[in-house]
């Protein structure tokens, strides 16, 4: 099940009264426009680069009345006030670009591979310090926090799907004088809300599970910092890194569903973790509790999840993740991967499909690896 219990409406501080919502309700009806006399129901898709002179907007660059929907209700879920930007990575871009020049940044070894890839090539034209860390060895993060500008957090991880202890780190990481920024991504703010653990920034990819439909490409940062998230507008209005009107609709309506789709497809992923721990293909299944990723490695190595993936018919060999469909891939298929990922670990991205027909298709192919 999805996480239900309340949230505030609005930010951090919410007004007297305001009234008190569950997830599921706000996923719904936040960023809705006002309820008067034929108005649109929804927020529509507003085409515009150039505004009238006078108001906040001024040109698109600094703002769009379909963005401002979208980052209503996942500010409003998050329990931040959020800006949404034109992908996951230009998101990270915006965070790593306010690092000072030199600074160490904390990240763990096995994050997101574009997140990795930015500190690399930041740290390549010595412009900030990275530091790995293997992200569940709690006490190995906070010595490493010490001297850190921005200490960086992924639970659960991608694709190894380790779980970091949030509070303790984020408090180490204050205590040295650090910002703490977590991708919440896998999570979702149903299954976490890292802004209440005393997080600085939280991170979506909003391709994944928060669009949730495949077919948009959006990022989104989330802070209760009122500081923070004014050097952070300006940087996206500098940059230029904003979305399309068009996909934040897109978005913003796929996340209506985020709670049924969440529910659905983590109710799916414990099913199939069962079910794959008793078959003789598998030598080993990854899954932190929560959530609906899965990491599964096999008996036979790296050329028996090469074969699995080529062999299904409703599963989808794919890289992205949190779509309604299910997907999955051999990530060291790809060279950039970090080289402690097990060569036949497979990152598996439960839908919300039949339980039983995703695990059919499965098992058919896993029947084939055997002997």
């Amino acid at each position: 099940m999805t996480d239900q219990s309340p949230v505030v409406s609005g930010s951090s501080t919410p007004p007297p009264g305001a009234p008190v919502r569950r997830p599921a309700t706000v996923a719904v009806h936040a960023g809705r426009p006002e309820r008067t006399p034929d108005a649109p129901f929804n927020t529509p898709v507003t085409l515009a680069s150039v505004y009238v002179a006078g108001g906040d907007m001024e040109y698109g660059r600094y703002g769009n009345p379909t963005w401002t929907a979208f980052e209503e209700a996942l500010g409003e879920l998050e329990g931040g006030r959020c800006l949404s930007f034109a992908s996951g990575l230009a998101a990270v871009a915006c965070v790593l670009d306010l690092v000072g020049q030199g600074a160490k940044v904390v990240m763990p070894r096995h994050s997101y591979q574009g997140s990795i890839m930015q500190l690399a090539d930041l740290e390549a034209r010595g412009r900030l310090q990275g530091v790995l860390v293997d992200v569940e060895d709690t006490a190995a993060v906070i010595a490493a926090c010490d001297d850190a500008a921005l200490v960086w957090l992924e639970s659960p991880t991608n694709p190894a799907l380790e779980v970091a202890d949030i509070p303790a780190i984020t408090k180490a990481a204050h205590d040295a004088g650090a910002y703490v920024v977590v991708d919440n991504t896998f999570a979702t703010p149903l299954l976490q809300r890292p802004l209440e653990d005393d997080v600085d920034l939280v991170l979506h990819s909003a391709t994944k599970y928060i669009s949730g439909h495949s077919d948009v490409l959006m990022g989104a940062l989330v802070t209760r910092d009122e500081q923070l998230f004014d050097v952070l507008k300006k940087r996206r209005d500098l940059t230029g890194a904003v979305p399309g009107p068009m996909e934040a609709w897109l978005a913003l309506r796929g996340l209506r569903t985020l709670h049924l789709r969440v529910e659905r497809a983590q109710d799916n992923a414990r099913e199939l973790v069962r079910r794959l721990g008793g078959h003789p293909a598998v030598k080993a299944v990854r899954y932190p509790g929560f959530g609906a990723v899965i990491g599964v490695e096999f008996t036979q190595g790296p050329l028996a999840a090469d074969l699995l993936v080529h062999k299904t018919k409703l599963w989808v060999h794919a890289t992205s993740l949190g779509g309604v469909e299910s997907t999955f891939e051999r990530r060291r298929r790809w060279k950039t991967e970090s080289q402690t990922i097990p060569e036949d670990l497979v990152r598996m991205s439960v839908g919300v499909e039949h339980v039983d027909d995703l695990w059919d298709d499965l098992r058919t192919a896993l029947d084939t690896l055997v002997g």
